[in-house]
């Protein structure tokens, strides 16, 4: 069971100078929970974030883990006290997620070989 999980109701990408953000929140309000990949649009570092800012950092994706439910994020272990020492986070993305699959497909190919 994942330390930290977020049922997506929605999700997104967006491209924005020069950096692309994408994004499966649970609703529209900013207390409820979410998750946030950015990175440059010409590569590099990946910054991920768990339902506030605070719980950031760059380059502390271990591995994400898709299946049927959607995915899980294994943090780094050096990353993890960014995160309140969370080592996962677990993404449910159903059918009724808004974009999802639009969302999933630009994760996967924002994640390359860290997305098994």
């Amino acid at each position: 069971m994942a330390d930290i999980t977020v049922k997506a109701a929605y999700g997104s990408v967006v491209e924005d100078e020069g950096e692309l953000f994408i994004g499966f929140a649970q609703g529209e309000h900013e207390d409820e929970g979410y998750v946030l990949f950015r990175q440059p649009v010409v590569g590099g570092p990946i910054w991920f974030e768990a339902s506030d800012e605070t719980f950031g950092a760059e380059d502390a994706v271990e591995i994400v883990v898709a299946g049927p439910k959607g995915f899980e994020v294994t943090i780094r272990a050096d990353k993890r006290g960014a995160y309140g020492f969370a080592a996962t986070v677990a993404v449910r993305v159903g059918p009724g997620c808004e974009d999802g699959p639009e969302a999933l497909a630009a994760l996967k190919a924002m994640l390359g070989d860290l997305w098994t």
